[in-house]
């Protein structure tokens, strides 16, 4: 902590919000004070920097949030080291009920210079660009879930049913409707074609999303289309997985182990543990939320007989022995762990989030192994050259 504090000079918290930044400081060694509030704009932040540059380095931290990382860059562009910190975990004082946007900076500030504070991932634009266009997908596919609920029940409601049996919301059964299902009322039938146009909207809007994601994977840096392609040698890990996968993690490097990572995706048991009692509850769900859902989509897949069939061996091909090792590991270790708690007695969900939260350490093995042989890569060629 002493070398901590004998690099930086003073720290400064800043609360941020849409229109506004209160910001404050924390000298090394002496008192932490307010400086006010400035506008959330490019000059107004250039002046607060020009104002803090003086004798000795300093550091800035703020907290994450809904305005997501702009901040960030415009600071490290002017040459000042940021922290962007994870708001679950500042540390706040017991029966403290006074909260103010001055009170949250200064808090900030005395955190930093405690050395207190966790930094959060801090993607660069092209990653979060990536982010962005992999969540609105992920928004897409909700709002066509919606839109086809909304259909469906308006149907049952009406008994409206196929005479032969087929698979719902398949070219055939959207066919079927709009062919065979007439109403007498015409405010029924104006009902139908909304909810048709509704549901042919959303699927259109699916589509259009995904054929960006993978014109953006093309054009993605090296490094990020290796570790794309190598999950995908775990089974339930198609592209769209993966490229999800990667867009909410950025770096696996940055996790010193599997359990760190299976804690970023939230899905770790809590503890509630005193003495000599020990008592284990639900998941945390203090993590990626984005991140746990794709992995219990992906843990689904695991019941299934631990065959390599012809769609995984073929993205298998080309990807380094260690890679195909561990996700060989995978395919069986998950299908045992699968049948085992469902033998227990275990609910499903309960065992899906199980064999998810161990599918997070393959899936971290695998893309530290890929990161880890670049960069060994790129250290021997520096050394060749």
């Amino acid at each position: 902590m002493n070398e901590y504090r004998k690099k930086y000079q003073r720290f400064v918290g800043l609360d941020v919000h849409a229109a506004t930044i209160a910001v404050a400081v924390a000298e090394r060694d002496g008192e932490v004070r307010s400086l006010g509030v400035v506008a959330n704009t490019e000059q107004s932040i250039r002046k607060l920097v020009k104002k803090l540059n003086g004798p000795g380095n300093w550091k800035a931290c703020y907290e994450a949030g809904p305005t997501g990382y702009v901040l960030y860059w415009q600071l490290v562009k002017l040459g000042v080291e940021c922290m962007v910190i994870a708001p679950t975990l500042v540390p706040v004082k017991a029966g403290d009920r006074v909260k103010t946007d001055r009170r949250d900076a200064e808090r900030l500030a005395r955190g930093l210079r405690a050395g207190d504070l966790t930094a959060v991932f801090v993607p660069d634009a092209e990653h979060e660009a990536l982010r962005d266009l992999v969540r609105a997908r992920e928004s897409a596919k909700q709002d066509q879930l919606r839109a086809r609920h909304r259909l469906g029940k308006f149907l049952l409601r009406h008994g409206r049913r196929p005479k032969e049996k087929m698979q719902n919301w398949t070219q055939k059964h959207l066919e079927w409707i709009r062919r065979e299902v007439k109403f007498e009322q015409q405010a029924d039938q104006v009902v139908l074609e909304e909810y048709l146009e509704e549901v042919h909207h959303q699927g259109s809007r699916v589509a259009r999303l995904e054929k960006s994601i993978e014109e953006t994977i093309e054009r993605a840096p090296e490094e990020i289309q290796e570790v794309v392609a190598a999950l995908q040698a775990l089974k339930g890990v198609a592209k769209l997985t993966a490229v999800s996968i990667v867009a909410e993690v950025g770096s696996f490097s940055r996790f010193a182990s599997a359990r760190d990572f299976m804690g970023y995706s939230g899905s770790i048991p809590s503890e509630y543990s005193s003495g000599e009692r020990r008592r284990t509850g639900g998941i945390t769900k203090t993590g990626n939320a984005h991140l746990r859902r794709v992995l219990c989509e992906a843990a689904w897949c695991q019941w299934r007989e631990p065959v390599l069939n012809a769609r995984v061996r073929k993205r298998q091909e080309g990807l380094s022995p260690r890679v195909i090792e561990i996700a060989t590991t995978a395919r069986y270790r998950l299908h045992a762990r699968f049948l085992s708690l469902l033998q227990k007695g275990k609910p499903k969900q309960q065992v899906v989030t199980a064999v998810a939260r161990e599918l997070c350490g393959f899936i971290w093995a695998i893309g530290r192994e890929v990161e880890q042989r670049r960069l060994r890569e790129s250290g021997s060629e520096k050394l060749v050259g």
